[in-house]
């Protein structure tokens, strides 16, 4: 059994054993920008894979992929750890933008 949010597969997922330069580029680019980071991989069906990035200074950003074999070499070859689940010690980290707050609470109000 797989490790992690991937146990879901996509419908074609082969291990093509190279992530996409660009894809690579992005998450060693936030890494580097946020004093290292940690990655989440959750499945999101037909569209791949989203790759959720938590600095360690708490920003929070994402990324997407084919699929989660992708998203798992891509994490891999930027050298950010991929963790198996949403852990409370991830998400206390996590520090939203107050920007961020303010849209949730439009979307909230909105209903």
């Amino acid at each position: 059994m797989a490790d992690g949010s991937d146990t879901t597969l996509t419908a074609d997922q082969t291990a093509s054993g190279a992530a996409p330069h660009g894809l690579v580029a992005g998450i060693k680019s936030f890494a580097a920008g946020h004093g290292g980071a940690k990655a989440v991989i959750e499945y999101v069906g037909k569209r791949g894979a989203r790759i959720v990035l938590v600095g360690s200074d708490g920003a929070w950003g994402d990324q997407f992929a084919e699929d989660t074999v992708v998203a798992r070499e891509a994490c891999a070859q930027a050298g950010v750890a991929v963790e198996n689940a949403w852990e409370r010690e991830l998400m206390d980290q996590m520090r939203p933008s107050n920007d961020l707050w303010r849209s949730m609470a439009r979307r909230t109000m909105a209903r």
